[in-house]
């Protein structure tokens, strides 16, 4: 005798022959077993994201109240596709004009330059100038930004884990530099729904010159339902193409059409449990009939008054499109949509922030395409009463290097060790430099932010716990920011 029972030669483990087919074959069917109740969602049920999760089903995008109480109900994201220059924006540095010509420091010679030449030490390309009452120092770069300096909560420490623009672009948007991961936007919709179920909750308006790199799991849901992805907006002509009525089937003729669909639908879903795929598309064929009626009108930029327009530049080189964005922008959260991401730089190199020749041109250009935009934006916002309900957070992918790239070049290669981002509104404390990279602008070194702090203070400021904002997937409950993240306190009112 040998094993528990039975008969035969006992393997290593304990087990006989018999025992031990007997169990493979039981495992078998537990993989089996397993993969049905995945469809069936009961792991999901089980878990402790079930109740967000279940949501689904109704529809992805309606409301829900947040974790905590917050004034915020919308967040508009200026993404600075190309990475500004932190020294020549939001962080000055004496020391590179005292150091200017000089080689960097011995002791931060290990550094990795992402394979480019690493030059001299440059100073800043423009003065900068301490702005309202508060005196935060602000680049001549943004002489209309400067008259919002008191509503600005400026990030210096920021940092991130990626020398590339694909890579820490995703990053940005999903918490890690790899696709796949639902973006900021699809969790912030996922937690929140949307206040007007005629419209997307997520909406993307990227630059005329192209996407950025990576392109569409920048505004992914990821392993989430395909309705809490971005919706694109194109930046020029009409935003959102195919929207009008057939005029064949007409408004009640499509009606019908749906009615039938939904039917159809529900029939197939009561007999096969699991379906989320076909309930999001189902969902998406209600929203974009519900649009041809809401979204021309929010995006009819002919129902502003002249003033208006011109004080966003819509009308003239070089801030037509941004400013046309932007204001379509402020058109939809007004409307209540949830989160609105606009792109400033499309394409590669000098089409975007991406300032490798000369920081003086590069920035010049995007800063001037963008800075009487964003400051029409932030003062339009504050007129309508909408700025304490909605967060606006501008930034870039990563930052600039202190020195120039090779001798006597006036460019700069890209710094992840070190860079400046700003928020506004909702609820941030506004006047404030929060963190500190060190004396030449290199690596943050005080009260150091990453890219799961930025996420998880923009979640709690919109009301949500970033640590129980969870979505089981794989055998465990994911997060936008993993098991890190810290909400930066000091910069909120």
């Amino acid at each position: 005798m040998s094993g528990r029972h039975g008969r035969g030669h006992a393997f290593p483990c304990g087990l006989s022959r018999r025992e031990a087919l007997w169990e493979m074959g039981g495992g078998f069917a537990g993989l089996a077993l397993a993969s049905l109740l995945e469809r069936d969602r009961f792991w999901v049920r089980a878990a402790g994201a079930a109740e967000p999760t279940d949501r689904v089903e109704e529809s992805p995008f309606a409301p829900h109240a947040p974790h905590l109480p917050t004034t915020v109900k919308s967040c508009i994201f200026l993404l600075m596709n190309g990475a500004p220059s932190q020294v020549d924006t939001f962080d000055p540095k004496p020391a590179l004009e005292k150091y200017a010509g000089q080689p960097l420091p011995p002791d931060k010679e290990f550094i990795n330059s992402g394979g480019r030449a690493m030059g001299l030490l440059t100073p800043a390309c423009r003065p900068f100038e301490r702005c309202g009452e508060s005196g935060l120092p602000i680049s001549g770069f943004f002489p209309h930004l400067k008259q919002h300096a008191d509503k600005l909560a400026v990030i210096r420490s920021c940092h991130t884990d990626t020398h590339a623009h694909g890579s820490a672009l995703v990053q940005m948007n999903t918490g890690k530099p790899i696709i796949g991961r639902p973006s900021l936007g699809s969790w912030v919709v996922y937690g929140l729904g949307t206040e007007n179920q005629d419209m997307p909750g997520y909406v993307v308006m990227l630059d005329k010159r192209g996407g950025p790199i990576g392109g569409q799991p920048n505004w992914s849901s990821g392993f989430m339902p395909a309705g809490f992805q971005g919706t694109l907006f194109r930046p020029t002509g009409s935003p959102i193409l195919d929207l009008a009525s057939s005029r064949q089937l007409g408004r009640a003729g499509q009606r019908r059409q749906l009615d039938l669909l939904a039917r159809l639908n529900e029939e197939h879903l009561r007999e096969r449990a699991g379906g989320e795929d076909l309930a999001a598309r189902a969902a998406s064929y209600e929203l974009a009939f519900r649009m041809q009626a809401e979204a021309p009108e929010a995006v009819d930029l002919a129902q502003e008054t002249a003033g208006t327009r011109a004080a966003y530049g819509v009308d003239r080189e070089p801030t037509a499109e941004f400013g046309r964005n932007c204001l379509i922008a402020r058109r939809l959260v007004e409307r209540g949509v949830r989160f609105v991401q606009l792109y400033s730089g499309g394409g590669h190199l000098e089409e975007t922030w991406d300032a490798h020749e000369s920081v003086e041109k590069n920035h010049g250009q995007h800063a001037g395409e963008t800075d009487q935009p964003i400051s029409a934006l932030l003062a339009d916002l504050e007129q309508r009463g909408l700025l304490e309900s909605t967060l606006v957070v501008w930034g870039g992918e990563f930052g600039r290097m202190p020195f120039s790239e090779g001798t006597g070049k006036p460019g700069r290669n890209h710094n992840p060790y070190g860079f400046s981002m700003w928020m506004a509104g909702g609820g941030v404390k506004g006047g404030t430099a929060y963190g500190a990279t060190d004396e030449f602008g290199f690596a943050a070194v005080e009260s150091r932010v990453h890219v799961h702090d930025i996420h998880a203070t923009i979640l709690h400021l919109m009301g949500l716990d970033h640590t129980r904002l969870t979505w089981f997937h794989q055998g465990r409950d994911e997060r936008l920011t993993d098991v890190y993240g810290r909400v930066v306190h000091d910069i909120i009112g």
